[in-house]
C-alpha cells in the first residue's frame, strides 16, 4: 500500500504545504503527516492500514463517532435525492428550529433566527459584518488566543494554526484592516471597561470564544461572559459568543447552556446578541450558522442592508447530516462524554506527575488539553510561556502507540459517544511511554 510519506510527498507537488489546513502539515510536531483513508467509531484508519485510537474526531463533529450509522443513512438519503438545488429546502427550517430548542434553557435562549452557512469562518465573518452593520460602529474587540477562524479581522493574536506557526498574524491583512481590530488578554475585564472607556462609541462588538479552545482549551473565570454581556449592552455594543468548538459539544445547549444552567457557577443571566456554530452543528459536513435576536438578525439580507449569501449554504447533505447528529446527541451521550473525558484527562495528568512533567490539565466540558507549566495559565501569553518543546515526543510516542492526538499542543483534546473501554484502555496504556518522553525532552 502506498505510504504515509510517498502521499505526502505528492500532495506537497498539488497543494501548498500539502495540506489543505495548516495544523494538518505537523508543524509543531513533525514528522509525516498520516494520510487518513477510513474511519469507524473511535477509530481512524491510515493509508498503510494502521488502526489509531482517534482523539480528534475531525476536531469536534464526530461526536457519536465517526461513520455513525444514523448520520450516514441521513447523508445517503439526502444525496439519492439531490446533492444542491440552489433553492431552500425544508430540512434547513427543520434544523433552525432544532438548534433553537436545544440552545434554551428552561424555555429561554438567545437565539429567534438562524442563518446557515458553510463554515466556522463563514459565521464569525457574518456576525461580524452584521454588528457593523447594525450598530453603524467600526472597531471590533477580540483576546488574544482566541480563533474565529481566518477572516482578516480576526487573525490578529489568534489561537490554533496561527499560534502553532508561530505566526503574529498573516501577510496579504492590510494596516487599516488590522486597526479596526482591539486585541486585549483574555480574563481581563478592565482591560475590556478601559477599551470601553476609550473608545465606547466606535467599538460595534466583542467577540470571544465561549470557553477559549484554540490556544489549548482555556475556560473563562467566574462571570466573564456575564460581565461582557453587561458591558457591552451598556455601551450600545453587541455580544459574538462564538461556539464553532463548544456548541453542542460540552452539552446539548453547548458552553451559554452549562453557565444558564448553573452547571458552571456564576455564569447565569446574560445572553450573546448573535452566537455563531460550527463543526457538531453539521454532523461532519460543511455546515455552520450564526444565530441570535430578531432585530439584529433581521438586518441580514434580504430583510435588511446587510449582505451575505452562500451557494451551498444550507446544503441538503449537511443539514441531513446535522439534524441526525444533534438528534442522536441525548443526555446519555453528553455523561458518557463527560466521563470518558474525566477517565482519560485524570490518567494522563497521572502519567505526567509519575513522570515528573510539570503540567496543568485545562477543563472546559469534556474538551480537555494540557499545558507543560507548573501554574495554570489565565491568558495567551501564560499559555504560549509553557514549555511548548515537550508535546513532539509525547504525540509521537502516543502516535507510536497508535494513538492520534491532536498534532499541537494549542488544541483540544476531543472524545466521542464511541469510546469504549477497549479504546480508552489503549488510550491508558500508552501514556506511561509518552510522559517519559516528554520528561526527556530538551527545549
Amino acid at each position: 500500500m502506498t505510504t504515509n510519506d510517498q502521499l505526502f510527498g505528492r500532495a506537497k507537488n498539488a497543494i501548498p504545504g500539502g495540506v489543505n489546513s495548516p495544523v494538518r502539515a505537523y508543524g509543531s510536531v513533525g514528522g509525516t503527516p498520516r494520510f487518513l483513508v477510513s474511519a469507524k467509531g473511535a477509530y481512524v484508519t491510515d493509508a498503510e492500514g494502521r488502526e489509531y485510537v482517534d482523539l480528534v474526531a475531525s476536531w469536534g463533529p464526530a461526536i457519536l463517532g465517526h461513520a455513525h450509522p444514523g448520520t450516514v443513512e441521513a447523508v445517503q438519503q439526502a444525496a439519492a435525492r439531490g446533492l444542491s438545488f440552489g433553492a431552500s429546502t425544508p430540512g434547513e427550517t427543520e434544523l433552525a428550529e432544532l438548534v433553537k430548542q436545544r440552545v434554551s434553557v428552561d424555555g429561554d435562549g438567545p437565539i429567534e433566527k438562524l442563518r446557515m452557512v458553510s463554515t466556522g469562518t463563514e459565521a464569525t465573518m457574518t456576525a461580524i459584518r452584521l454588528a457593523r452593520g447594525y450598530t453603524g460602529r467600526d472597531l471590533l474587540v477580540k483576546f488574544a488566543g482566541h480563533y474565529h477562524g481566518h477572516s482578516d479581522s480576526l487573525l490578529a493574536e489568534a489561537g490554533s494554526g496561527v499560534a502553532t506557526l508561530a505566526m503574529p498574524g498573516s501577510a496579504g491583512i492590510t494596516a487599516e484592516t488590522a486597526a479596526q481590530t482591539l486585541v486585549l488578554p483574555y480574563n481581563d475585564l478592565d482591560a475590556v471597561r478601559r477599551a470601553f472607556d476609550e473608545h465606547s462609541e466606535r467599538i460595534a462588538a466583542v467577540i470571544v470564544e465561549s470557553a477559549a479552545a484554540n490556544m489549548g482549551v482555556l475556560a473563562p473565570e467566574r462571570g466573564f461572559n456575564r460581565a461582557l454581556a453587561q458591558i457591552t449592552r451598556s455601551h450600545g455594543a453587541l455580544l459574538i459568543v462564538d461556539e464553532v468548538l463548544t456548541g453542542f459539544r460540552v452539552g446539548a445547549a453547548g458552553w451559554w447552556g452549562l453557565e444558564a444552567s448553573k452547571v458552571v457557577p456564576d455564569g447565569a443571566g446574560w445572553k450573546p446578541d448573535l452566537i455563531t456554530f460550527g463543526k457538531v452543528i453539521g454532523g461532519g459536513m460543511p455546515l455552520a450558522a450564526l444565530g441570535g435576536r430578531r432585530e439584529v438578525m433581521d438586518f441580514l439580507a434580504p430583510l435588511g442592508p446587510v449582505y451575505q449569501a452562500g451557494t451551498l449554504s444550507g446544503n441538503p447533505l449537511s443539514v441531513a447530516a446535522g439534524t441526525a447528529t444533534l438528534r442522536a446527541a441525548t443526555a446519555e451521550v453528553y455523561e458518557h462524554l463527560d466521563r470518558t473525558a474525566s477517565t482519560i484527562a485524570t490518567a494522563t495528568s497521572q502519567a505526567l506527575s509519575a513522570a515528573g512533567v510539570a503540567h496543568t490539565v485545562q477543563h472546559a466540558g469534556n474538551l480537555f488539553s494540557f499545558a507543560f507549566t507548573e501554574q495554570a495559565p489565565r491568558n495567551y501569553d501564560d499559555v504560549r510561556a509553557q514549555d511548548v518543546f515537550r508535546y513532539a515526543p509525547f504525540f509521537h510516542a502516543m502516535l507510536d502507540a497508535g494513538v492520534t492526538l491532536p498534532p499541537s499542543v494549542f488544541e483540544a483534546w476531543f472524545v466521542t459517544a464511541a469510546h469504549d473501554d477497549r479504546a480508552v484502555g489503549r488510550i491508558l496504556d500508552a501514556l506511561p511511554a509518552a510522559a517519559r518522553a516528554a520528561a526527556a525532552a530538551t527545549a
